[in-house]
């Protein structure tokens, strides 16, 4: 049984300095219908300010980097869109990952808008470093479809890769680069790689277990789900209501 990260704050600020990663859906907030309706509560804005005065703090999502620094919106946090191949952040802080492979994104995307155009519900996303196909909101018995149509337009493009998220597909550059490669750089460049650091990883997805890997040695990853399952992670928070008292619960003990 996975503990609770609740119950362990008191090791984890142990050390005295942390650096923070976080995802934003399903982590900062819930899980919506609507992705544009995910907003961050006031409490959470709150939690995530005291956090950013006491420790490093670093936003690695899924959504447009634009997106979710607007959603956001704190001075001194880095931000990395597009699953970590988007990074802005302080003091110039800027990288983009594979924009080579633009066109060819361009170009995938207006074959999966043909495709799913007869399925209800269905919605293609277009992020500048990948393409989502959202069907939270098709019908139970369209969803094969729909993983044909995305899984036919990925195999025109071997140069893109597949991922799967919580109702969604999501073609990419197919390079070596993820989350967990994005949050080592982002530890190497802003010189945290030290073991006097203890990084802190916490996310809810699947693309989030590439980073609780990359942690496994060296940092801590935190699972956000209401149900245990296999994860590289080593505690667990069970909503974004939990994860918002452990930050609180972390920035306490922090020392500024």
């Amino acid at each position: 049984m996975i503990p609770s990260a609740l119950d362990h704050v008191q090791d984890i600020a142990r050390s005295g300095r942390v650096a923070v990663f976080l995802d934003y859906d399903g982590t900062l907030t819930p899980v919506v219908s609507h992705p544009e309706n995910a907003s961050l509560s006031d409490s959470m804005q709150k939690a995530l300010r005291e956090l950013v005065a006491r420790a490093p703090v670093a936003i690695l999502s899924g959504r447009e980097l634009d997106d979710v620094r607007r959603r956001i919106d704190i001075d001194g946090i880095v931000y990395a869109g597009s699953h970590g191949f988007d990074i802005d952040g302080p003091r110039g802080l800027r990288r983009q990952v594979a924009t080579e492979f633009l066109p060819k994104l361009a170009i995938a995307e207006n074959e999966l808008h043909k495709a799913l155009d007869g399925i209800p519900g269905a919605r293609v996303e277009r992020k500048r470093f990948s393409i989502a196909a959202h069907y939270r909101n098709v019908k139970e018995n369209d969803v094969p479809a729909m993983e044909r149509a995305v899984s036919y337009v990925g195999a025109r493009h071997p140069e893109l890769r597949r991922i799967d998220g919580k109702k969604v597909y999501e073609l990419l550059p197919r390079i070596g680069w993820d989350k967990g490669k994005a949050m080592l750089w982002l530890l190497e460049t802003l010189d945290l790689k030290s073991n006097d650091v203890r990084p802190i990883y916490i996310g809810d997805d699947s693309t989030d277990e590439d980073a609780f890997r990359a942690l496994e040695q060296s940092g801590i990853g935190i699972l956000v789900s209401e149900q245990v399952q296999p994860t590289a992670a080593r505690y667990l928070l069970k909503d974004p209501r939990e994860v918002e008292h452990f930050l609180c619960e972390l920035a306490a003990r922090l020392v500024q």
